[in-house]
């Protein structure tokens, strides 16, 4: 599924205009972003939770070359998959609370 089967699902699902789907999910995504910049956590219940790791400096190698390289550490997004998700995920459906 791509962005705009998303934006069409959404806009079926919730009853409103494409276009307010569309605007619902550009938001959501901004508000993500913005969280995940400041360094906070978004946690949707049952979805998964959105956060930062901290990666560690390593040493690794040029494909071409052989050569190794100084890898810096730096800060990267990371996505939890929340119990609900998972189950869909492994067992084909989401689990009814």
């Amino acid at each position: 599924m791509n962005k705009a089967e998303l934006v069409s699902a959404m806009a079926k699902t919730a009853g409103i205009t494409r276009g307010q789907a569309e605007k619902a999910l550009n938001c959501m995504q901004d508000c993500v972003v913005d969280a995940i910049r400041k360094g906070e956590k978004v946690t949707l219940v049952g979805f998964g939770t959105f956060s930062t790791v901290q990666r560690r400096a390593r040493t690794g190698r040029n494909p071409q070359t052989g050569a190794e390289i100084r890898i810096p550490a730096k800060k990267v997004p990371k996505f939890a998959p929340g119990i609900q998700l998972r189950d869909a995920a492994t067992k084909g459906r989401a689990r009814k609370k």
